[in-house]
């Protein structure tokens, strides 16, 4: 090849180059839940930035699922729950250390921010950082079950009434309501699955009292709504959506605790576009902004000042909900070591299973 043409082809080369990571820097793909990224955020974000949002929603099993399959790749920024994260990466390798010199720390609640950095830590190094909390609890129709713990699910008087997810959490919600704590038996594998094998017998003596096992909104919302339901175990912003048209049925944190968690920012370990991750994050910390993101949520966030934004009808759920005593003994999901989900997946399957 002649000296021109190589430097014809070599600035071809360069351009090519430049475009690809130029069109890298103006996307963002984000793995998130549905209600974290609204529209009006998204356009936001794109007219102030002129990054583009590429959004795919799941739940915590795909999210891990996809970044199992791909070693990380695929995705800049994801938002799996804080016990969701140094398990997986321990045995997976799926996500980066955060680089906390490019978040804005002031604009998180301090004490939130603080506490999932710790449980996200891994080898000392952090791998998450708070986004959006909320609780598991009952929501019950007042008129037609007294349900105030997780075993009510399966009384008698619910026969045929109620829904539940046939996930871990169930699993967990049962263990307290029995009076045993199986976050401190996470260490223990031949404890921990002793007391799954006693809640899977729990709920597989249950399943004559599930109308469904719910694994989609739209299909559990409408059998509370049209009575088919009488109590549910499932989050606290769709019963407090619930409420708004309906008094009567109202979220419920149980006796033995509501299960708490927390939705975070992490980084996969194969993300292309870091900058355009920690942009995100730091715009969804700015109050105004996370206010918005709560109301289409329907959660609070760890934005520092943004509760003072929310709509006024949710503080007030909230506090209906969560009188001091009931907020104080949230059960907070601490997190999950390697090898407890197999333990409560062989448990969950039996359930299934079961006649």
């Amino acid at each position: 090849m002649n000296r021109p043409l190589r430097h014809i082809a070599l600035a071809s080369l360069l351009l090519c180059v430049a475009t690809g990571a130029s069109a890298q820097d103006k996307t963002l793909r984000l793995l998130t839940w549905g209600g974290y990224a609204p529209k009006e955020v998204v356009e936001q974000f794109t007219k102030e930035t002129g990054i583009n949002v590429e959004v795919t929603l799941s739940n915590n099993e795909e999210m891990i699922s996809k970044l199992r399959a791909t070693a990380g790749a695929g995705f800049d920024l994801v938002q799996p729950s804080q016990d969701r994260i140094a398990g997986p990466q321990t045995e997976f390798k799926i996500y980066k250390p955060m680089d906390l010199s490019k978040l804005k720390s002031e604009l998180f609640i301090p004490t939130m921010l603080d506490a999932t950095k710790k449980n996200t830590t891994v080898a000392g190094k952090v791998y998450g950082v708070p986004h959006i909390w909320g609780t598991d609890g009952l929501v019950v129709n007042t008129k037609t079950s007294k349900a105030t713990d997780y075993a009510d699910l399966c009384a008698a008087d619910n026969a045929g009434k109620v829904s539940m997810r046939l996930k871990r959490p169930t699993l967990i919600a049962m263990a307290f309501a029995s009076g045993k704590d199986p976050f401190k038996l996470y260490n223990d594998p031949k404890a921990y699955t002793a007391l799954m094998d006693d809640m899977g017998k729990k709920l597989a003596d249950c399943k004559k009292n599930v109308k469904f096992y719910w694994d989609g909104k739209d299909q559990l919302l409408a059998g509370i709504r049209s009575g088919e339901l009488t109590t549910a175990m499932m989050w606290d912003t769709g019963g407090w959506e619930l409420n708004k048209a309906n008094p009567d049925i109202k979220f419920i944190a149980p006796k033995s605790g509501a299960l708490g968690w927390v939705d975070t920012f992490a980084l996969p370990a194969k993300g292309k576009n870091d900058e355009a991750a920690y942009a995100w994050i730091n715009f969804n910390m700015r109050p105004e902004v996370a206010a918005k993101v709560a109301s289409a949520a329907g959660n609070f966030t760890a934005s520092k000042g943004a509760d003072q934004l929310a709509d006024a009808t949710l503080k007030k759920q909230f506090a209906d909900s969560f009188p001091d005593a009931a907020l104080k003994n949230i059960k907070w999901y601490p997190p999950v070591p390697a090898g407890i989900e197999d333990i409560e997946g062989r448990v969950l399957d039996r359930v299934k299973a079961a006649q």
